[in-house]
């Protein structure tokens, strides 16, 4: 089974800067993009980077310039270098993927289990 796993998250003071890492494991025929959301108390969950497998990217403008996303390919790993970190970025952070699972017809999305990144003094 496809399994997404978050980590690098923490406590980090404003200014500070953090490096997320998500790995896809199991049996991934594919990919077509992978990405970072984030959901904050009270808060819908929003889109905070993306990556297509052609390599193409995606923030909003709340943390363009701030954020970088980038993968491995033969890793199944995407990054978030998250730097000049707000205390509005505090939030849990999450990775999706869409993923061909050996052994299924069609691409899917799954989500890891997220992991919580505070900005504060």
């Amino acid at each position: 089974q496809v399994q997404l796993v978050e980590s690098g998250g923490g406590l980090v003071q404003p200014g500070g800067s953090l490096r997320l890492s998500c790995a896809a494991s199991g049996s991934i025929l594919g990919m077509t993009a992978m990405g970072w959301y984030r959901q904050a108390p009270g808060k819908l969950r929003e889109l905070v980077a993306r990556i297509t497998a052609g390599g193409s990217t995606n923030y909003p403008d709340s943390v363009k310039g701030r954020f970088t996303i980038s993968r491995d390919n033969t890793k199944n790993t995407v990054y978030l270098q998250m730097n000049s970190l707000k205390p509005e970025d505090t939030a849990r952070y999450y990775c999706n993927a869409n993923l061909l699972e050996y052994g299924s017809s069609a691409y899917r999305n799954y989500w890891g289990q997220g992991t919580q990144v505070t900005v504060s003094s």
